[in-house]
């Protein structure tokens, strides 16, 4: 069974930065290709950067996102500066597959990101 347990969202004024993290546990390794995703109210779940033998963002966030990852700690990252009122959603992390939107099935509770406009 994996278990994905975001943390460090927040209320963030517009400029502002967060750093959110990932714990993940069980059968899977965050060695593996990794992503970030959000789900902003009333929105389609989004891929916002996904982690492999490289790096890649979305275009809305490009220059301001930053995935990263710990193996040793099981924990994937992800920096977020210049804050925008567009970036508010619930951010999760899993697995990343090029298919994500109907393939990954089990999720975390996610983590809450607020920027007021």
């Amino acid at each position: 069974q994996v278990q994905l347990v975001e943390s460090g969202g927040g209320l963030v004024q517009s400029g502002g930065s967060l750093k959110l993290s990932c714990a993940v546990s069980g059968s899977i390794s965050v060695f593996g290709p990794m992503g970030w995703y959000r789900q902003a109210p009333g929105k389609e779940r989004e891929l916002v950067a996904f982690i492999a033998s490289g790096t890649n963002y979305a275009d809305s966030v490009k220059g301001r996102f930053t995935i990263s990852r710990d193996v040793a700690k099981s924990t994937v990252y992800l920096q977020m500066n210049s804050l925008k009122p567009e970036d508010t959603a619930v951010y999760y992390c899993n697995l990343y597959r090029t298919n994500w939107s109907t393939s990954l099935k089990n999720w975390g509770r996610g983590t809450q990101v607020t920027v007021p406009s």
